[in-house]
């Protein structure tokens, strides 16, 4: 199977190894340092799950240099989705699937207008890992999954065929026929966890059971399940005790990649995260009020640290 990572960060770069190690044959897209220590020494993965180091590393900035391939990893910022997607044109067949890994619920509806809907499958990623420096990514914790699926609910053949490839490759993977639910549920959690992980500067390990803390996390996760349901999403009746089962076995040293992002001065995808729970809640007239407070605290930083 031929697949194009977009995005060779923490999700893609993950995932693309894991995927090369299995037999799969993985090109990365990227540039800069990254790029170039990918190309002369490789790409290694630390963490929880051990160290894996692809070497060679497929690498390049210019998917036109590729061709077609079978999959497509989408994996790069919120900000970079049409733009990118403009991009990798030149990978896409007649059978091409091109599998959102971000955060956020709408990458994919911003895609299918530039590539298609047939090319476009939904996916959600489940792994904390971030660049600690070019050809290098650091994983927290041990979890590592991937959730995809045809947006009509059917079983593709190209979807089975990843599906066998992933279980191949020895990481958590589902083929689910209700991709939509499974987008909303990654989001109640992230939107929230990012919002909270940055505006405290703290690890999810120090905040989850904190007296004053923890009734802010639930609030701000029914907020997000109460905007998901008033726009339609077939979200489960236990949608909230699901969210803190999952809180509460994530790694201590977790943080969201917006909060990473923050500590480092980068730009943020706040307004694809929290400012889209509180702009869905003015327009379908939901009230959000702690994802509201979040985000204005955490509006001068959207850009970078303030010079």
């Amino acid at each position: 199977m031929r697949i194009a990572v977009v995005g060779a960060g923490g999700v893609g770069g993950g995932f693309g190894v894991a995927l090369a190690k299995a037999g799969a044959n993985v090109t990365f897209i990227a540039r800069g340092a990254h790029l170039a220590a990918m190309k002369s020494h490789g790409l290694k993965i630390q963490g929880g799950r051990g160290e894996s180091h692809l070497v060679p590393t497929q690498a390049t900035d210019d998917p036109a240099s590729i061709g077609t391939v079978d999959i497509v990893l989408f994996c790069v910022k919120l900000w970079d989705v049409e733009s990118a997607g403009q991009h990798i044109k030149p990978l896409l067949g007649a059978n091409t699937a091109v599998i959102p890994l971000q955060n956020g619920i709408d990458a994919a509806e911003r895609l299918i207008p530039i590539l298609g809907p047939h090319a476009v499958m939904g996916g959600v990623a489940q792994i904390s890992a971030s660049i600690t420096a070019p050809g290098l990514i650091q994983q927290v914790g041990t979890f590592m999954r991937m959730i995809f699926g045809e947006f009509d609910g059917t079983r593709s053949q190209r979807a089975e065929d990843l599906l066998a490839l992933c279980q191949k490759a020895g990481f958590d993977a589902t083929l689910s026929d209700q991709i939509q639910t499974e987008l909303w549920m990654k989001f109640i959690l992230l939107a929230s966890n990012a919002s909270v992980t940055a505006a405290t500067r703290q690890p999810i390990g120090n905040l989850r059971d904190d007296p004053d803390i923890r009734p802010m996390m639930i609030a701000a996760f029914q907020e997000v399940i109460d905007v998901g349901r008033a726009k339609g999403i077939a979200l489960p009746g236990d949608a909230l005790e699901k969210i803190l089962e999952f809180v509460g076995r994530s790694p201590p040293a977790m943080k969201a990649s917006m909060a990473l992002d923050l500590d480092r001065g980068n730009r943020l995808e706040l307004p694809w995260l929290g400012g889209k729970v509180v702009a869905l809640g003015r327009e379908l007239g939901v009230a959000t009020p702690t994802h509201a407070t979040m985000y204005a605290l955490l509006k001068p930083y959207v850009m970078g640290t303030p010079a």
